[in-house]
Protein backbone atom coordinates (compact mmCIF):
# COMPACT_ATOMS: atom_id res chain seq x y z
CA UNK A 1 0.00 0.00 0.00
CA UNK A 2 2.60 2.18 1.25
CA UNK A 3 4.86 1.31 -1.80
CA UNK A 4 1.81 2.49 -4.20
CA UNK A 5 1.77 6.05 -2.46
CA UNK A 6 -1.55 4.97 0.03
CA UNK A 7 0.11 5.82 3.04
CA UNK A 8 -1.74 4.36 6.34
CA UNK A 9 -0.85 1.84 8.91
CA UNK A 10 -1.39 -1.16 7.48
CA UNK A 11 -0.73 -2.91 10.71
CA UNK A 12 0.98 -6.14 9.02
CA UNK A 13 3.00 -7.51 5.94
CA UNK A 14 1.09 -9.84 3.01
CA UNK A 15 3.47 -12.06 2.17
CA UNK A 16 2.71 -13.88 -1.17
CA UNK A 17 4.80 -17.71 -1.18
CA UNK A 18 4.87 -19.70 -4.32
CA UNK A 19 2.87 -23.20 -3.00
CA UNK A 20 5.86 -25.53 -4.22
CA UNK A 21 5.70 -27.79 -1.03
CA UNK A 22 9.56 -27.56 -0.27
CA UNK A 23 9.49 -23.45 -1.36
CA UNK A 24 6.70 -23.29 2.19
CA UNK A 25 8.51 -25.41 3.90
CA UNK A 26 11.67 -23.13 3.47
CA UNK A 27 9.64 -20.34 4.15
CA UNK A 28 8.08 -21.24 7.31
CA UNK A 29 11.43 -22.33 8.35
CA UNK A 30 12.78 -18.77 8.19
CA UNK A 31 10.03 -17.21 8.76
CA UNK A 32 10.38 -19.15 12.70
CA UNK A 33 13.99 -18.70 12.64
CA UNK A 34 13.00 -14.91 12.91
CA UNK A 35 10.78 -15.62 15.87
CA UNK A 36 7.73 -15.90 13.86
CA UNK A 37 4.98 -18.37 14.94
CA UNK A 38 1.73 -18.73 14.38
CA UNK A 39 -1.06 -17.19 15.63
CA UNK A 40 -3.28 -19.91 15.92
CA UNK A 41 -1.98 -23.32 18.07
CA UNK A 42 -1.07 -25.75 15.17
CA UNK A 43 2.49 -26.43 13.80
CA UNK A 44 4.01 -23.65 11.27
CA UNK A 45 5.43 -26.99 8.66
CA UNK A 46 1.43 -27.66 8.62
CA UNK A 47 1.17 -24.62 6.37
CA UNK A 48 3.30 -26.30 4.00
CA UNK A 49 1.22 -28.94 3.61
CA UNK A 50 -1.24 -29.00 0.74
CA UNK A 51 -4.26 -30.48 2.39
CA UNK A 52 -4.32 -29.07 5.32
CA UNK A 53 -4.32 -25.51 4.11
CA UNK A 54 -7.26 -26.82 1.97
CA UNK A 55 -9.34 -27.88 5.31
CA UNK A 56 -8.43 -24.97 7.19
CA UNK A 57 -10.17 -22.87 4.08
CA UNK A 58 -12.83 -24.78 3.94
CA UNK A 59 -13.85 -25.40 7.54
CA UNK A 60 -12.42 -22.19 8.98
CA UNK A 61 -13.01 -19.42 5.48
CA UNK A 62 -9.48 -19.07 5.98
CA UNK A 63 -7.67 -16.76 3.37
CA UNK A 64 -4.72 -15.54 5.63
CA UNK A 65 -2.16 -17.56 7.53
CA UNK A 66 -1.08 -15.03 10.13
CA UNK A 67 2.58 -15.38 12.03
CA UNK A 68 3.19 -12.91 14.86
CA UNK A 69 6.66 -11.79 16.70
CA UNK A 70 7.16 -11.45 20.33
CA UNK A 71 9.47 -8.69 19.66
CA UNK A 72 7.39 -7.01 16.20
CA UNK A 73 4.15 -7.55 18.47
CA UNK A 74 2.56 -4.68 16.09
CA UNK A 75 3.86 -6.05 13.06
CA UNK A 76 2.30 -9.64 11.88
CA UNK A 77 2.73 -11.20 9.06
CA UNK A 78 0.03 -12.84 6.59
CA UNK A 79 0.65 -15.15 4.30
CA UNK A 80 -1.78 -15.97 1.52
CA UNK A 81 -3.32 -19.49 1.94
CA UNK A 82 -3.38 -20.07 -1.57
CA UNK A 83 -1.40 -17.57 -4.21
CA UNK A 84 -3.40 -14.80 -5.38
CA UNK A 85 -1.68 -14.78 -8.44
CA UNK A 86 0.76 -15.84 -10.97
CA UNK A 87 3.47 -15.47 -9.20
CA UNK A 88 5.87 -15.72 -11.54
CA UNK A 89 4.18 -13.30 -14.15
CA UNK A 90 3.83 -11.26 -10.65
CA UNK A 91 7.28 -11.07 -9.91
CA UNK A 92 8.50 -10.42 -13.81
CA UNK A 93 6.20 -6.76 -13.66
CA UNK A 94 7.25 -5.73 -9.76
CA UNK A 95 9.51 -3.31 -9.11
CA UNK A 96 12.45 -4.17 -7.30
CA UNK A 97 12.56 -1.40 -4.24
CA UNK A 98 15.35 -0.94 -1.48
CA UNK A 99 14.25 -0.89 2.05
CA UNK A 100 17.40 0.26 3.76
CA UNK A 101 20.75 -0.58 2.84
CA UNK A 102 20.74 -4.65 3.09
CA UNK A 103 16.86 -5.00 2.21
CA UNK A 104 15.76 -5.42 -1.79
CA UNK A 105 12.16 -6.41 -2.72
CA UNK A 106 9.89 -6.96 -4.79
CA UNK A 107 6.90 -4.86 -5.11
CA UNK A 108 4.23 -5.98 -6.81
CA UNK A 109 2.13 -3.57 -9.28
CA UNK A 110 -0.90 -1.82 -8.48
CA UNK A 111 -3.17 -4.07 -10.06
CA UNK A 112 -1.97 -7.35 -8.32
CA UNK A 113 -2.71 -5.27 -5.31
CA UNK A 114 -5.84 -4.19 -6.17
CA UNK A 115 -6.44 -8.28 -7.04
CA UNK A 116 -5.02 -9.08 -3.70
CA UNK A 117 -7.32 -6.42 -1.79
CA UNK A 118 -10.36 -8.06 -3.84
CA UNK A 119 -10.16 -11.40 -2.85
CA UNK A 120 -9.26 -10.75 0.98
CA UNK A 121 -12.71 -8.54 0.92
CA UNK A 122 -12.47 -6.91 4.31
CA UNK A 123 -13.83 -3.83 5.43
CA UNK A 124 -10.77 -1.95 5.10
CA UNK A 125 -9.61 -3.85 2.16
CA UNK A 126 -12.65 -2.41 0.16
CA UNK A 127 -11.70 1.26 1.78
CA UNK A 128 -8.12 0.52 0.63
CA UNK A 129 -9.21 -0.48 -2.88
CA UNK A 130 -11.27 2.83 -2.97
CA UNK A 131 -8.18 4.84 -2.08
CA UNK A 132 -6.10 2.88 -4.30
CA UNK A 133 -8.50 3.56 -6.94
CA UNK A 134 -8.82 7.15 -6.40
CA UNK A 135 -4.59 7.53 -6.49
CA UNK A 136 -4.97 5.90 -9.96
CA UNK A 137 -7.27 7.69 -10.97
CA UNK A 138 -5.69 11.10 -10.08
CA UNK A 139 -2.39 10.24 -11.64
CA UNK A 140 -3.93 8.90 -15.02
CA UNK A 141 -5.57 12.14 -15.14
CA UNK A 142 -2.11 14.25 -14.75
CA UNK A 143 -0.17 12.14 -17.22
CA UNK A 144 -3.16 12.45 -19.68
CA UNK A 145 -3.41 16.14 -19.13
Amino acid sequence: MIAHGYVRYTNDVDLVVAFEPNNMARAMTALKKLGYVPKIPVVPLEFADPVKRQEWIEQKGMVVFQLVNERFRREPIDVFVFEPFDIEQACARSEWREFGPTLKIPVIDLEQLLAMKRLANRERDRLDIEQLTKLQKFRDERKSG
